[in-house]
């Protein structure tokens, strides 16, 4: 629902603090993304409200740090409580559980996206969180969507093993984002769930 902050993502999250949404926003404008990830530029935060209340949607503020802050339209509330149910799962079952960090820059190429993806993917399959790093550097510090770009590429590539439980946050001059691995038997269940697809896809053959 809209507008409903004590029922408000993630993870108990977008941060470790509750982002600011809707009229809480108070700067002049804003970087805004739109619900489906577009990079819409830069907004007076007034229009940018109106944008999300024509969609229904909440506006809110997820890098306020940055020149102008970021503010992304989504439904806060229904996004809040899926990924506080995803990483519940996620906690269940786990013992010691490790934190390893992987390391990105802002305008990494293909290739070593890809090779990065692979190590958090390693992780992962082993049990283990990955904090997520997006390093900038100098005037990359004046995009920071770049590097939430990135962040919602890699969780997205990893949606099938691996859930958000702290959304992207600047710190300083760097993005942070922790996911973790989901537990087994939702894996074994997508698996299934994917094997079934294939026997479909080769029937239909």
């Amino acid at each position: 629902m809209k507008r409903q902050g004590a029922k408000d993502w993630e993870v108990s999250a977008i941060a470790a603090q509750e982002p600011r949404l809707n009229e809480e926003i108070t700067v002049r404008e804003c970087r805004l993304i739109g619900f489906d990830g577009e990079q819409m530029g830069i907004y007076v935060t007034a229009e940018a409200q109106r944008v999300a209340d024509s969609q229904g949607l909440d506006l809110v503020e997820i890098a306020p740090m940055a020149d102008p802050p970021v503010c992304r339209i989504m439904d806060y509330g229904k996004f809040k409580y899926d990924q506080a149910i995803k990483a519940k799962q996620a906690r269940k079952n786990q013992s010691k559980v490790e934190t390893k960090e992987m390391k990105f820059r802002p305008k990494i190429d293909v290739g070593d996206y890809t090779t990065k993806k692979k190590h958090v993917m390693r992780f992962l399959d082993a049990g283990n969180k990955v904090k997520i790093t997006i390093m900038f550097r100098g005037r990359e510090m004046a995009h920071p969507e770049q590097g939430l770009t990135i962040l919602e590429r890699l969780a997205d590539d990893l949606k099938e093993t691996a859930v958000i439980e702290s959304q992207p946050k600047m710190e300083g001059r760097n993005m942070h984002m922790l996911i973790a691995p989901l537990p087994a038997a939702v894996l074994a269940k997508k698996k299934k769930e994917n094997e079934k697809k294939e026997e479909g896809n080769t029937d239909d053959a």
